[in-house]
């Protein structure tokens, strides 16, 4: 299967469910990442977060690699995992967390909202093919309802979160839309595993700099958050979702992704106390419809 083949070309009815599992089960994964990283905030300062949530997900990958005795990526391939490395092991850690300093949960999860148009805009670029007018019809208006939505919760007065945010979607998109290429021709756990491992010195040298000038309390809620940061929002749960894009596609799997800030909405109010609005149905019936839409659609 050759990587355009991978991202945007139709795939054999069993491949799309199988992928289409996997895939959600990612956003799944991803769902609960905010709110981890929250928990962590409890006991880590911002950069101590960012960087031990690094290290220890690069522990993991380097296990996994050495395990398994998984051969060296070919040449070729070191671009994209470094665009994977610096999106989304690095960049996306470090600009979420920084906006989580000063946004709620739910204001943040703006940046999801509009992440799978983005990791699809760059999947075209990527591919030089574009997927159907039906489909960019049906992912716009999935995209504007959950930005309008999730800007909503902050009464549209964008702060200088935001413009983490904004930076945060960029670079993930980027990362996504690379490592789901890629994943068409290598097993989508090795594409973050190497993408992790290259990010690793830029962690250790951030926990280096970090621990020593932020205090830590280890409590529970702090231990809880990184484990989960470290172990499935930084590795675990970009094996499924590689895995889900290599079989599906870079643009078909981002739009399961829409629904991703309503999960993400649900976990802030069941684990941070955080209030929603009555809104949330609605906004949920117009997504899903977008989700149902996007995975027919035949790409051009």
């Amino acid at each position: 299967m050759t990587a355009q083949q991978g991202s945007l070309a139709p795939v054999t009815t069993p491949a799309v469910s199988r992928g289409t599992v996997f895939a959600a089960l990612g956003v799944l994964s991803f769902s609960f990442s905010f709110p981890g990283t929250v928990f962590a905030l409890d006991g880590f300062g911002p950069w101590s977060a960012i960087g031990v949530r690094g290290v220890l997900a690069a522990v993991i990958a380097v296990a996994a690699l050495l395990i398994t005795r998984a051969p060296l990526p070919a040449r070729g391939d070191w671009t994209a995992l470094a665009v994977v490395a610096g999106g989304c092991a690095v960049g996306f850690p470090l600009l979420t967390t920084l906006a989580l300093q000063t946004s709620s949960t739910a204001n943040s999860a703006v940046v999801i909202g509009a992440l799978p148009m983005a990791t699809a805009v760059f999947s075209a670029v990527l591919t030089r093919r574009s997927p159907s007018k039906v489909f960019w019809a049906a992912a716009g208006v999935g995209a504007a309802t959950v930005i309008v939505f999730t800007l909503s919760q902050n009464h549209g007065r964008p702060t200088v979160a935001d413009l983490y945010l904004f930076g945060a979607l960029l670079v993930c998109a980027a990362g996504y839309a690379y490592g789901g290429r890629l994943s068409a021709r290598m097993p989508g756990w090795r594409v973050i595993a190497w993408g992790v491992v290259l990010a690793a010195p830029v962690n250790l040298a951030v926990s280096l700099w970090a621990l020593p000038h932020e205090p830590v309390h280890l409590t529970a809620k702090a231990v809880l958050g990184m484990a989960y940061i470290a172990a499935i929002s930084q590795f675990g749960g970009f094996v499924v979702w590689y895995k889900g894009m290599g079989l599906i596609g870079v643009a078909r799997a981002s739009q399961l992704q829409l629904a991703q800030p309503l999960l993400t909405l649900v976990w802030a109010v069941l684990l941070l106390n955080e209030q929603i609005t009555a809104a949330v149905p609605l906004t949920a019936a117009i997504v899903l419809t977008c989700i149902v839409v996007t995975q027919k659609a035949r790409t051009s």
